[in-house]
Formats: C-alpha cells, sequence, structure tokens
C-alpha cells in the first residue's frame, strides 16, 4: 500500500510548464554571431597569417552559411 500525503491548496507551489527544463543535453543555437570580414582579418592577424581580401571575402561567405546550416 502506498502511502498518501495530503495537502493544502495554500501549500501547493504553481509554476509555469517549461518544456525545455526536462530536455537533456540540448545545445543552444540561438544566438547566431554575425562574422565579419574585421573580426577575421583581426583573427588571421593574431594567427600570423598571411591574408588577402579574396580569401577573407571566402572564408565571411564560408562561416555564414555553415553558422546558418547548424542554426
Amino acid at each position: 500500500m502506498k502511502k498518501v500525503l495530503v495537502v493544502k491548496s495554500s501549500e501547493v507551489e504553481v509554476k509555469a510548464f517549461v518544456l525545455d527544463d526536462f530536455i537533456q543535453g540540448k545545445e543552444t543555437h540561438n544566438t547566431m554571431k554575425k562574422v565579419t570580414k574585421k573580426v577575421l582579418k583581426n583573427l588571421a592577424d593574431d594567427l600570423g597569417l598571411a591574408y588577402d581580401d579574396v580569401q577573407i571575402s571566402f572564408t565571411k561567405k564560408l562561416m555564414t552559411a555553415y553558422l546558418k546550416e547548424i542554426e
């Protein structure tokens, strides 16, 4: 036989049901960052990489497409 606990309605806490609270291992991609040429140039400079404007433009298009795909 199971034990039952009887409580008053004033003792019950009511919260909104949020489904995401019950999903484990969910990755959040709701904040997509914009890829800019300036950021790519600064990153290349920090890493000591040689580049030109054609390479930066290609990289920007590639990164933007990738970020849209994983979203």
